[in-house]
Formats: C-alpha cells, sequence, structure tokens
C-alpha cells in the first residue's frame, strides 16, 4: 500500500497525473516558445510534473535504476523551473533558464513515456522487446532532436517580452 492505495492503483494515479502534466507542457510550452505565457496551464504543467518525479520516489526501491535517476534529475531541473517562474517571475535571465529547464523536465517526462510504452504496448514491445532495438532507438532519437529544436525556439523566445 502507499498512501492508502494498493500498488495498481497508486501507478494509475501516478500515470494520471504525469499524463496530465504532458498535457499541461505540449499546451503552454509551445505558447511561450510563441511568446504567450498561460499562467494557469504552465501552473498545471510545473505542478503535476513535480508531482509525477514526487509520486515516483514513493514506489518501493529496492536499488538505484534509471527510473530513480530520471526522478532525480527532473526534480533538480523542476527546482530551476520554479525559480524561474514563481520566485523570479521570468524576468531577466530567469526566461532563458525557465525555456530550458521546463523543457529538459517536459523532455524527461515524454522520454519516459516512449519507455514506457515500448514496455507496456505490446505492438511497441513486439518491435523492441528490450528497448535496444532500432524502433525503440529511433524514437528516442526523434524526441531528442524535437526537444533540442523546440528548446532552441523556447529560449530564442525568451529573449522578447511575453503577452498573458
Amino acid at each position: 500500500m502507499i498512501l492508502g492505495l494498493t500498488i495498481p492503483q497508486f501507478t494509475a494515479l501516478h500515470v494520471a497525473i504525469s499524463l496530465v502534466g504532458i498535457g499541461a507542457g505540449l499546451i503552454a510550452l509551445p505558447a511561450f516558445a510563441r511568446g504567450r505565457l498561460l499562467r494557469r496551464t504552465t501552473g498545471i504543467f510545473l505542478w503535476t510534473t513535480l508531482l509525477t518525479s514526487l509520486t515516483g520516489f514513493l514506489f518501493p526501491i529496492l536499488a538505484f535504476t534509471p527510473a530513480l535517476g530520471v526522478g532525480i534529475l527532473s526534480t533538480l531541473i523542476l527546482i530551476a523551473a520554479f525559480a524561474a517562474y514563481y520566485g523570479r517571475k521570468l524576468a531577466g535571465r530567469a526566461a532563458a533558464v525557465y525555456a530550458v529547464s521546463a523543457t529538459l523536465a517536459l523532455y524527461l517526462n515524454l522520454f519516459v513515456l516512449v519507455v514506457q510504452s515500448f514496455l507496456k504496448v505490446p505492438a511497441l514491445n513486439a518491435l523492441a522487446p528490450t528497448g535496444t532495438e532500432g524502433p525503440f532507438v529511433a524514437a528516442q532519437g526523434a524526441l531528442l532532436v524535437a526537444a533540442a529544436l523546440f528548446g532552441t525556439v523556447a529560449l530564442k523566445a525568451s529573449r522578447r517580452p511575453l503577452t498573458l
């Protein structure tokens, strides 16, 4: 039991929180890259992404795993995003810090989504059962390239004034 939930129930909650964070990030960050700040959607993105990382630490941990490493990294990145967004209110260089850290946080959530999709979706698992096959590598490579390109656009946009 975790927080009064069975492990399958807690897993479902963790996944739901993660999907909300991903969805909000896929709305808020492109808007930011176009110079628009969606405050409510950005808040949902940041808080649910942080909650995704934090709930991940509540699962039984038997050893250090890549998932644990991603959770630690994501949490550290989110500290920078929260500081830039809530602490510095995107003033000055904080907008650039937010652009980079929020993009990285969304990328890590999407990275985990791809990993879990290849593990849990039978059709994808058949294409890459060990996670080292071409389709998995291609999916993760495409995601990395897309995140890098998007991050570059968001970073450039952070230098311009935002509209609400």
